[in-house]
């Protein structure tokens, strides 16, 4: 047989794949053949399976030599073991069946005089033990972490770490193990202390924080800060030095353990706020090494409650990242920044410039992070400046970050414009360098924008028209023109209403014409292009006067009566057949009246909102409550008829139909009935939830008092009830004392009480206790016995970013009687976290 090196260059030598394939599979049968010989000579033995461990790396199958590797672990030889716990740990993993076998081996050399075998025990079992592998051997390592072998320490400190992952009930037998390995004087050994203790710490707040696992370790805190200022200040060190720095490996570990004990406590961000400051000011930042150091003492300062001063210090060296000419430091630094702008904005908008260069870096990471970071810092006093620097990289930008970019632009434009023409002619701009890469939310929100501002309607006309004559090959500037065009086709004859040299041309009814047939007849005219120039061609024969040119719209109409489109083919015969009745056509083509804009059809709304946030947000009266229902049924041009119609289609009933749009029944609730009354029956159901008359026509009443759809009683226990008669709620005072009724992923939730004669008034606040996650779609139902009565009013912000609050009130009424004395609710908690959404049911009882 060959010896590993041969066969290391016989694979080597092999010129194509065939000829290495032929030589791995005669060396595997060759390895397999001496398996089943069982020579007892251990060299051999050693020999095959190091070849093993090479085929492995060569990604061959080697499952067969498994067995091989616990024999090696049975011989008393260091080398053999030392091998043979190598192959364990690489062809083996903790669902392997045969690990049951190694656990013995383990046991006795855990328990070995030689410290390396002990070492190569406690890093195989840190590598790959089980559940039950740590169950049988973590009294072991937890006799072993209190060895006066500092070598021996350092590595059972790693394995109990992998033991607490695997079984966290275990956790208790190495706290107080862990307290002794921070006060350890072996840099080795406190290293692989403060990893120990800053995973149980970790885990306990992921779960959390039910056993305190952080508080237990707080007090240690003064004596971590001593040791971290003895590196920072202290002089050469051969033994511990790093280029010039002592032991930066330990200071990082330090920071890092500091980050997780002082989140969220006062105290302790108090203790550590001077040494932080000492290390952020004193650390080398020349080399990479102290830079490390100083990203993670910025992120400790960042996620601690540390003064404002200290935070501005942290975003300073952040900036002083960005010149540094490593990009992978820069990529980091506004990875940071990132989610810091929330925090300290100001802080941030110093470095914009540095930023905005950043748009211009050849690496395409750091341009895409550089660009998110540019839109986060967009507001009202530096709109104009960072959306004319966008625009320009937007000119030159490669077209993977168009898409977003104009998303991006659109929604500073829409939410920061310092005015409507800016507005306007921001959007044009967008259209003129990416119009191919505008999506349909923000084209119609730029349509809608020029449709409810009519002192800029010619305005907006003559540029647009300008545009179209100089490129037509942006579809989203053609689908815009050709609408504004069709729309107020009259104002652009108009002509030199402004200075711009290129709208002092008078425009003839001909150009129009004549720019329609040349985009038609283009490459670029698409189906959505053709269908929205059909259309506004059949607008322009109301807003023309010259015969001919209306005739020459007629005939352009007439030309795609025969168009292989079926929806273009009918419009245009539709529109064909309008000439033969002018007053029709007239009357049916006038212009189109100024849109409503609601807040959720808004550029910065969210794309896809809940039925129920725009319900709650809509006050709504007894007068319009066939409006609601309209609302309700997702519809809102169909007519009261239609509701009825619509609603016997269904064959829902109206239960079930609201409890649908409240989030679904409860658990409680009983199973919606498979059979469903008249269609009269249903409207008049729905009506009468509203207090309104249900005979199938609304009559409103004299005085007519607003109400709030999100107010409407929601027994979850027993289905829908008919609400009481609105009052007005008194905001409830901070005076009472907050109970905590859910604290999970960053999310708290408290309620404070307030008890009057015949109610009981709640008010649920709500907290993001992260200092960099966002928390979205936060939303709260709650539900009471039967015996009395919710009402709930909206949440008052919906969006949370770090350390923001939100408030939601709530009513409780008794049906029959006092209120009750202790308050009983059944919670539904729904929001989306950096994890992804989250839906939560929480059974909560007022403490007595």
């Amino acid at each position: 047989m060959t010896s590993l090196k041969q066969f290391i260059r016989n694979v080597r030598a092999a010129k194509t794949i065939a000829d290495e394939r032929a030589v791995v599979q005669k060396e595997s049968a060759a390895i397999r053949a001496s398996f089943r010989e069982e020579s007892g000579d251990s060299n051999v033995r050693r020999n095959n399976v190091a070849k093993l461990l090479y085929l492995f790396t060569l990604g061959e199958r080697t499952h067969f030599g498994q067995i091989e590797c616990l024999k090696l672990l049975a011989s008393p030889r260091f080398a053999d073991k030392r091998l043979g716990y190598l192959g364990t740990m690489l062809l083996l993993d903790e669902n392997q069946e045969v690990l049951t076998l190694v656990t013995n081996s383990l046991k006795n050399d855990l328990n070995h005089a030689n410290q390396y075998i002990v070492g190569l025990a406690l890093c195989t079992l840190g590598n790959i033990a089980s559940v039950e592998m740590s169950r049988d051997l973590f009294p072991e390592v937890e006799t072993i972490i209190s060895s006066a072998n500092p070598y021996i320490r350092r590595k059972a400190a790693l394995c109990a770490m992998r033991i607490c992952r695997k079984v966290p009930d275990l956790q208790e037998h190495f706290l107080d193990k862990a307290k002794l390995l921070l006060q350890d004087r072996n840099h080795g050994v406190l290293l692989c202390g403060l990893t120990l203790v800053t995973n149980l710490c970790e885990a306990d707040e992921a779960e959390g924080g039910e056993n305190g696992i952080a508080d237990m370790f707080r007090p240690m805190v003064p004596s971590l800060v001593k040791i971290l200022k003895g590196l920072s200040s202290s002089g050469y060190a051969p033994e511990h030095d790093v280029t010039g720095i002592t032991d930066p490996f330990l200071q990082v570990k330090i920071l890092q353990l500091l980050r997780v004990l002082g989140r969220g406590d006062a105290q302790v961000s108090e203790q550590i706020n001077d040494i932080l400051a000492q290390v952020a000011t004193n650390t080398d930042s020349s080399k990479n090494v102290g830079n490390s150091i100083l990203y993670e003492a910025v992120l400790t300062i960042l996620d601690i409650e540390a003064d404002s001063g200290l935070r501005v210090l942290g975003v300073n060296i952040l900036g002083k990242f960005l010149s540094n000419r490593d990009n992978n430091i820069r990529y980091v630094a506004l990875n940071t920044l990132i989610k810091v702008v929330a925090v300290e904005p100001n802080a941030v908008q110093r470095h914009r410039n540095t930023i905005l260069d950043c748009l211009r870096d050849p690496d395409i990471s750091i341009r895409r992070r550089a660009l998110d970071l540019s839109f986060t810092l967009i507001n009202e006093s530096n709109v104009r400046v960072l959306v004319r620097e966008l625009l320009a990289f937007l000119e030159v930008a490669d077209n993977e970050f168009k898409p977003v970019m104009t998303t991006q632009i659109g929604i500073a434009a829409d939410r920061f414009a310092p005015n409507k023409r800016w507005h306007i002619d921001t959007m044009l701009r967008v259209l003129k360098l990416a119009g191919h890469y505008v999506k349909e939310q923000i084209l119609s929100s730029f349509v809608r924008l020029i449709a409810t501002t009519p002192d800029l309607q010619t305005y907006s006309v003559q540029k647009l028209y300008a545009a179209l004559k100089d490129d037509i090959t942006q579809e989203g500037l053609t689908l815009a023109g050709s609408w504004v065009i069709g729309e107020y086709g009259d104002a652009l004859l108009r002509g030199g209403q402004y200075e711009e040299e290129e709208l002092v041309k008078e425009v003839k009814e001909s150009d129009v014409v004549d720019l329609f047939e040349t985009i038609l007849g283009s490459s670029y005219a698409g189906q959505i292009v053709t269908q929205y120039i059909v259309t506004a061609a059949m607008k322009l024969t109301t807003r023309f006067s010259d015969p001919a040119q209306i005739e020459r719209l007629r005939r352009l109409l007439q030309r795609y009566q025969t168009n292989l489109d079926i929806e273009i083919q009918q419009r245009a015969v539709e529109y064909g057949n309008l000439f033969g009745f002018d007053e029709v056509r007239r009357g049916v083509l006038e212009k189109m009246p100024p849109p409503e804009i609601r807040e959720e059809q808004r550029v910065l709304g969210e794309a896809t909102k809940k039925r129920t946030s725009r319900i709650a947000k809509k006050k709504v009266t007894q007068a319009n409550t066939e409006d609601l229902l309209l609302d309700l049924m997702g519809d809102s041009s169909m007519t009261a008829p239609e509701v009825s119609a619509t609603i016997n289609g269904n064959q829902q009933q109206s239960v079930d139909l609201l409890a649908d749009i409240l989030g679904g029944p409860s658990t409680s609730s009983p199973p919606p009935q498979t059979t469903s009354p008249p269609p009269a029956n249903n409207v008049n159901s729905i009506l009468d939830l509203f207090n309104t008359p249900g005979n199938g026509t609304h009559q409103p009443p004299a005085h007519a008092q607003p109400s709030h759809a999100a107010s409407v009683p929601v027994d979850l226990f027993g289905g829908m009830s008919s609400p009481p008669p609105q009052v007005s709620t008194p905001p409830v005072s901070s005076g009472p004392p907050a109970h905590t009724a859910y604290n999970k992923n960053d999310l708290q939730i408290t309620f404070q009480l307030q008890r009057t004669a015949n109610a009981v008034q709640v008010l649920a606040r709500f907290r993001n206790t992260g200092s960099f996650g966002h928390l979205g779609g936060v939303s709260l139902q709650a539900a009471v016995p039967k015996s009395q009565k919710l009402q709930l009013q909206p949440i008052s912000q919906t969006e949370l970013d770090g350390g923001q609050k939100a408030t939601q009130q709530m009513r409780v009424l008794a049906v029959n009687g006092p209120p009750p004395a202790r308050l009983r609710l059944r919670l539904k908690i729904a929001y989306t976290s950096g994890s992804g959404p989250v839906t939560e049911q929480v059974d909560w009882s007022e403490p007595q």
